[in-house]
């Protein structure tokens, strides 16, 4: 039975934990070749991702490698694109997931929110995201196009917080409504050469990053959501399956809301 991502080349930034470490195993069962990309193979933060991801994917028998990746910086993202059209031939798929959430331990209202928590949550979510497409973009435009006669999938890592606000979240609300932004403007500069280019937007679901907060509002969190409360990177690993295979023929600039019900209220 032939899978859904079989034989593609897929990027997924921000791999070592968490949504893109569930992304990147979710697309290796689907067939696609994985390059893990992160500041570093495993996180400190999660005790279920102690074996770093591309280790975890060959040892099931599939093809991945590890390049290390800090999205803030062009000639890094440059690199990566190019290891990948390298080691795989191609890129099809990228996956500009690599993010921060700094004020879940540490909230503030605007009117005392630091400058350096700004700057570095823009960079980092914002800024990487901008670099995946520019850079992923500028490769899927001059490759030959598959049988369905597209030639890639960008997948940017939005949230619910780009959708509706919460209080005390400036930088990392503001950095996920950009998210919106750059995934329309991508999806309408990349549709003439059948680049499909899509938003991806989680609600709360427990990663290494909520696992705090979940300890101390868990049960308020969950009550958020109509359908099933909090979600797991699984759910959105899914959902990311769907938006970098060929089922996603006729789907672009659009904002996919994984949240279980939250927006619908």
């Amino acid at each position: 039975m032939s899978k859904r991502l079989e034989n593609k080349a897929a990027i997924v930034t921000g791999s070592s934990s968490g949504i893109g470490r569930a992304i990147a195993i979710a697309f290796h069962r689907e067939g696609a070749k994985v390059i893990c990309a992160d500041i570093r193979e495993s996180s400190p933060k999660d005790e279920d991702a102690s074996t770093p991801t591309h280790e975890t994917i060959l040892s099931d028998g599939g093809y991945a490698i590890f390049v290390k990746t800090d999205v803030t910086i062009a000639a890094d993202i440059e690199s990566l694109v190019q290891v990948a059209v390298q080691k795989a031939g191609r890129l099809d798929i990228m996956v500009n997931n690599a993010g921060v959430g700094l004020e879940a331990d540490n909230p503030h209202p605007i009117w005392e929110f630091p400058e350096d928590m700004w700057d570095a949550t823009i960079n980092i979510n914002l800024k990487g995201a901008f670099l995946g497409c520019k850079y992923a973009a500028k490769q899927m435009m001059k490759q030959d196009p598959g049988a369905n006669g597209d030639r890639g999938w960008i997948i940017n890592m939005g949230s619910v917080l780009g959708q509706v606000a919460a209080a005390n979240v400036a930088s990392y609300c503001s950095s996920k409504h950009g998210i919106n932004g750059i995934t329309k403007v991508a999806a309408l500069d990349c549709a003439p050469y059948r680049i499909h280019c899509n938003a991806l937007c989680p609600s709360w679901v427990t990663t290494p990053l909520t696992k705090g907060i979940f300890a101390a509002a868990g049960d308020q969190l969950a009550a958020l959501h109509p359908f099933r409360g909090l979600g797991t990177t699984d759910d959105v690993a899914k959902a990311a399956v769907f938006l970098a295979s060929e089922d996603n023929s006729w789907m672009t600039g659009a904002m996919m809301v994984v949240d279980g019900g939250m927006t619908a209220q």
